[in-house]
């Protein structure tokens, strides 16, 4: 199993869609016992929180956001942690709204020391 998310900050590699996250937001996870949470923000996102679950490298998690435009939305995410071979953590990730229509992939990592 991949190392704790605890006091991980993540970014996307890629921009997503106008209105979600993209190379400028930054999400800071935490872990403890099974739980995974994240606060996030950056690019068109104002503010966004993640809650879900750990088993093994899979996350299962919800998310809500606030974007720039003044709208919301929410989703669930399925996630494989990556340990990479520098050490680097990479989240693998399959997405679907449930607030909007759309679904995607997306993978955040760890930036370059």
């Amino acid at each position: 199993m991949a190392r704790s998310l605890d006091g991980v900050v993540l970014s996307p590699v890629a921009d997503q869609a106008p209105g979600q996250v993209g190379t400028r937001t930054r999400f800071v996870y935490h872990e403890l016992d099974g739980r995974i949470w994240a606060e996030y923000e950056g690019g068109d996102v104002v503010r966004g929180r993640l809650v879900g679950t750990r088993e093994g490298d899979r996350l299962d998690f919800r998310y809500v956001q606030l974007t720039t435009d003044g709208g919301t939305s929410s989703g669930h995410c399925l996630s494989t942690v990556v340990e990479l071979a520098d050490g680097r953590l990479r989240l693998e990730e399959s997405w679907e709204w449930e607030s909007r229509e759309g679904s995607g992939t997306s993978t955040v990592e760890e930036p370059v020391s």
